[in-house]
């Protein structure tokens, strides 16, 4: 081989190791660079510094994601802090997988590419994490704030009469929607962060136009005057003549119903000095002496309505407890109320 190619050769080598070692400290100058074409979270981070990224992903996702989430629902204003939710963005893992894709797949490939301008086409998606806890925690707080139990329809017995008091319908929120709708606004750099809870319905049991038929008969029972009223379906049907407790034997006050029925009732005489020589015994049902005579309606503690045979006792306090009736209106009472009628005594 001639001294000229020889020369040739030599100078190739050196061009060629200049050029290496040009590239190689090009490429280490870059060695903290993101590759043009990257997007962390939609937000272009390309030709950055993985410091400017930062800087970037900071103002453009991390910050507004430290705004508050706002939640109304009907008038009423929450809100829950990011803070309090523990939302945290992994921007730190987004940048080290940018920047480990940028370095590759060599290091010539990697200054062509950069020589050339072309692009990374790399789109990394970044997540931001919250606490479930936290938001289930405030949930149940605006539930219990906001929500109302429904009341049914009833009616509200005095002595003089029946009281009807109307239904409310109730309202239950909607948890785990609102769970949901604020889990997005948590983790959305882009959302408005406002929340709008919705209610449910809560329909009652008995509704207002249900009453009526929901009290099919009640018996008012006034003490004062002596008065038995029976109203059919809330409406006053008939008022009858009793006589009540006598002072020391008091018929006993408030809401009772109709426990049990019996014709030509067994009088089991109490063992009691006003009782005489009965006390203790046991009366036959249809016997004369038989005080309760054909009908008895039980309320409460051996208390009851009856029939007898004094009718000069109806319009006063005569009796041992017991409510007295004429005997055909006991009868006639007896034909229409059945088990489990409200008995009210004022």
């Amino acid at each position: 081989m001639t001294r000229a190619p020889l020369i040739v050769s030599a100078i190739l080598i050196a061009l060629l190791a200049v050029a290496a070692v040009g590239v190689y400290f090009y490429d280490s100058g870059r060695d903290g660079l993101i590759a043009s074409g990257v997007t962390i979270g939609g937000v272009d981070v390309g030709g950055r510094t993985v410091e400017e990224a930062r800087e970037l992903l900071e103002n453009d996702l991390a910050e507004p994601l430290r705004q508050p989430v706002k939640i109304k629902v009907v008038e009423e204003q929450f809100k829950l802090s990011a803070k309090d939710a523990k939302v945290h963005l992994d921007t730190e893992g987004q940048l080290r997988k940018a920047l480990a894709a940028s370095r590759k797949p060599g290091i010539l490939a990697r200054a062509w590419r950069d020589i050339t301008g072309s692009e990374t086409d790399l789109a990394l998606d970044i997540e931001s994490t919250y606490s479930k806890k936290a938001v289930k925690k405030l949930v149940a707080d605006i539930a219990a704030d906001v929500e109302r139990d429904p009341v049914d329809a009833t009616v509200e017995p005095t002595s003089g009469g029946l009281d009807p008091i109307a239904s409310r319908e109730g309202r239950a929120l909607e948890e785990r929607r609102l769970e949901r709708q604020i889990a997005e606004q948590l983790v959305a750099a882009s959302g408005k962060r406002k929340v709008k809870g919705e209610l449910a319905r809560v329909e009652p049991a008995v509704k207002t136009a249900d009453l009526a038929s929901e009290y099919p008969n009640y018996i008012v029972v006034d003490r004062g005057s002596f008065k038995l009223r029976h109203y059919r379906n809330l409406e006053l049907e008939k008022t009858y003549d009793v006589a009540v407790g006598a002072a020391g034997y008091d018929t006993p006050t408030g809401l009772y119903t109709i426990q049990d029925k019996q014709i030509d009732p067994t009088w089991y005489v109490p063992d009691r000095e006003w009782a005489g020589k009965l006390a203790g015994t046991t009366v036959p049902g249809g016997a004369p002496n038989n005080p309760l005579k054909s009908r008895w309606m039980g309320i409460y503690n051996g208390a009851g309505i009856h029939g007898t045979s004094d009718i000069g006792s109806l319009g006063s306090a005569a009796s041992h407890g017991c409510i007295r009736m004429a005997v055909p209106d006991v009868e006639e009472l007896y034909d229409i109320v059945p088990v489990a009628t409200p008995v009210y005594i004022g």
